[in-house]
């Protein structure tokens, strides 16, 4: 695939239930999800600085994150570093998410089928 200048942008659904917790990024139909998304963390400092007219403007920090597709780690890792990625990232193994999921999913189709 050809390699373009598209930037991901991060958006939330907005609902008159209110706003999704949960981000998505609306992929255009030529290019792919990125692997690897670069998001800066930006903090109030809590001190000020003479803005351009003397006004105090706040002092930022930026720090860079990275934040790596699972799937991709999951599919080029061996299952014991996937599952070391897993546990650094306050994850349980995947054996025992799975397990745990595919509970919840039985347990709400008993619900449903009383």
């Amino acid at each position: 695939m050809k390699k373009t200048n598209w930037i991901p942008e991060i958006m939330y659904e907005e609902s008159e239930e209110g706003n999704s917790n949960i981000p998505f990024v609306m992929v255009p139909q030529n290019e792919i999800m990125p692997q690897l998304l670069y998001i800066f963390e930006s903090r109030d400092t809590g001190e000020k600085e003479p803005g351009l007219e003397g006004e105090p403007v706040p002092i930022f920090e930026w720090d860079l994150h990275q934040y790596a597709d699972m799937l991709v780690l999951k599919n080029k890792l061996d299952k014991q570093t996937y599952d070391k990625v897993r546990n650094a990232l306050g994850l349980e193994p995947l054996t025992t998410a799975v397990q745990k999921g595919q509970n919840i999913t039985k347990n709400i189709r008993n619900k449903l089928n009383q």
